[in-house]
């Protein structure tokens, strides 16, 4: 690969990088806010008996956000899974244009 072309992947990847971490933002994001709205559901809970039909379906939503946080903690691992290998490919691309550069300045010096 020339050093052209080898630049060129490497500001990809750089974007590439970027744009994985931005998604793992939002879903952090995301996450934080699914806690905020848990927290304010079990302190709805407390108040109210335990066996009350309203308890039931505040338990019942918690259940379900639950299992949304735990559906983004899937998707975050994904991202940061993608986001290392992105790093690595980034890793392997700089050592590509390093050796480039140095061939290039072994050969005119």
């Amino acid at each position: 690969m020339g050093l052209a072309a080898s630049q060129a992947r490497y500001l990809l990847l750089t974007a590439r990088k970027s744009d994985l971490e931005f998604s793992g933002q939002q879903i952090n994001q995301s996450r934080m806010q699914l806690a905020n709205i848990t927290n304010e559901l079990f302190n709805v809970a407390t108040t109210l008996d335990p066996n009350s039909t309203q308890a039931i379906q505040i338990q019942l939503r918690i259940n379900s956000l639950q299992s949304l946080d735990q559906a983004l903690e899937l998707q975050l691992r994904r991202v940061d899974t993608q986001q290392k290998s992105v790093q690595t490919e980034i890793e392997a691309v700089q050592k590509v244009i390093d050796k480039n550069i140095t061939l290039t300045f072994k050969t005119f010096a």
